[in-house]
């Protein structure tokens, strides 16, 4: 299977979770005017089993194209928010939210540097994919605490047996 990104929309992203933008938002201005606050531009989903939100930085490598799709994971139990601190595209590859992933419902879309994504809970995809060396990304998702956790954190299903390339042509 070939999969080319496609750009990421609200309209086209919405079965797998929320853009993280301030485009087409409405703010109301702050602090006595030197700031606008765009809020609620996308809602987490960490409370399962009396779970906490937690914020981390990622450090992303830059992957090679055509990228080989081997694995999909998701988290059962919550979303997961990626929100770059730079303005360079990165690529998420998709899948809805079902017991196993689809791989013919696989879907790959690029931001425009600028977007960050929400994954909804139980979304199937393969980890962050980053087109520069030591790109940051804030990710907010469940705190996951080792020695008391009940949840599943995070399920991953090989597909090394499937031929799934991606591969880049914007």
């Amino acid at each position: 299977m070939r999969l080319v990104p496609e750009k990421l929309t609200e309209d086209n992203f919405a079965d797998f979770g929320e853009v993280v933008s301030i485009q087409s938002k409405q703010s109301k201005t702050i602090n006595n005017g030197f700031a606008d606050k765009y809020a609620d531009i996308a809602s987490l989903d960490t409370s399962e089993d009396q779970g906490q939100t937690s914020v981390h930085i990622f450090v992303a490598k830059s992957r090679q194209f055509p990228l080989h799709i081997s694995m999909l994971e998701k988290h059962p139990f919550f979303s997961q928010t990626f929100i770059p601190r730079h303005s360079s595209p990165f690529i998420v590859v998709v899948a809805p939210p079902e017991e196993s992933p689809s791989i013919e419902k696989l879907k790959a879309f690029i931001t425009n540097g600028e977007q960050g994504i929400s994954y909804s809970r139980g979304v199937w995809h393969f980890p962050l994919i980053s087109m520069n060396d030591n790109s940051q990304f804030i990710v907010i998702d469940r705190k996951h605490n080792e020695e008391t956790d009940t949840i599943e954190q995070c399920k991953e299903v090989s597909l090394d047996n499937i031929s799934v390339m991606l591969e880049m042509s914007l």
